[in-house]
């Protein structure tokens, strides 16, 4: 429903969505930033490479995110007019797109951990399990909300704002959903730095690395910068739900939230697969010159040995 009021009562909240919006709006303009910066890697190291499930995960993190992003923008700038319909579809396609990448991520994570236990079966099928358990429970929770939730527009003294308010007895199983997407990226932390450490006293005790060895640090820094993220988000999140904090505060804690979450979906998320494939297009192109050297080489000794027995 769409409410329209001049009451003075209500500009405390004008002022905190606006406040919000800046947030919104600082954070769709970084992420178009990062993109512009890493579209000729993305041209060349996903575009014009051979398709694969990893792929369609750098695609789904990167332009979801902006998505969401965008999304995220329209329904919280107070110049926007959005009717009513417009505003819960948005927020429903919001609210879903979020979950969509999240466990795109997770795949991501996975696959990763995945390599880094040298293709261990019994990692792969306790990671799957207990992803399949905490995603399912999340499109669960989502479908319940999205359901049982009402929206609409707030025509505050010449500004719009789109709300949205989940049923009350379900209200609760947002912040569940949160702990318990928590707890498994807490999970994949431990694994990830369990196998660095064993690796690293490998390496140390062995002093070789080569290939693998830089391969694992080019695993490992861009793991360091998603899980540190993570951290700031679980952070943040807590401090949403939990923490008794003033109004001024909470606006400026969900908009950081929300800046957070978008850069961990599209920036870091996307540079878990680009920073692989910029490894590996480095690896062939020293391999190729590696090569070209051997056969000038060969060729200028075939020559040398032709001339000398003329």
């Amino acid at each position: 429903m769409t409410v329209v009021s001049n009451d003075p009562a209500w500009w405390p909240s004008i002022n905190a969505y606006r406040v919000l919006s800046y947030f919104t709006v600082a954070t769709f303009v970084g992420v178009t930033y990062d993109w512009t910066l890493t579209f000729g890697q993305e041209v060349e190291l996903i575009w014009r490479q051979r398709w694969s499930l990893m792929t369609v995960m750098y695609l789904g993190v990167r332009y979801l995110g902006i998505l969401y992003a965008v999304l995220n923008m329209l329904t919280n700038v107070t110049t926007v007019s959005l009717t009513d319909t417009v505003s819960v579809i948005m927020y429903t396609v919001w609210d879903y797109i979020g979950v969509v990448v999240f466990a795109m991520l997770w795949v991501i994570i996975i696959t990763r951990l995945h390599a880094m236990y040298q293709r261990s079966r019994k990692i792969l099928i306790f990671l799957i399990v207990t992803f399949l358990a905490v995603t399912i429970f999340d499109v669960v929770v989502t479908i319940v909300t999205m359901r049982d939730a009402s929206g609409g527009e707030l025509i505050l003294s010449g500004t719009y704002q789109c709300f949205f308010v989940p049923a009350e007895d379900i209200i609760l199983l947002s912040p569940l959903t949160w702990i318990l997407g928590t707890v498994w990226e807490v999970l994949a932390m431990c694994l990830a730095v369990w196998i660095a450490v064993k690796h690293f006293r490998e390496l140390r005790r062995h002093s070789t690395g080569g290939i693998l060895g830089d391969c694992f640090m080019v695993l490992m820094k861009t793991h360091l910068l998603y899980f540190a993220s993570s951290v700031a988000v679980s952070c943040f999140q807590f401090i949403v739900y939990f923490a008794p904090i003033p109004d001024a505060y909470y606006t400026i804690c969900v908009g950081v939230l929300h800046f957070l979450e978008v850069i961990q979906m599209s920036v870091l998320g996307s540079r878990l697969i680009l920073s692989v494939r910029e490894y590996h297009a480095k690896l062939v192109v020293e391999s190729d010159a590696a090569s070209g050297m051997t056969s000038i080489a060969f060729q200028e000794r075939v020559h040398i040995s032709t001339g000398s027995s003329v």
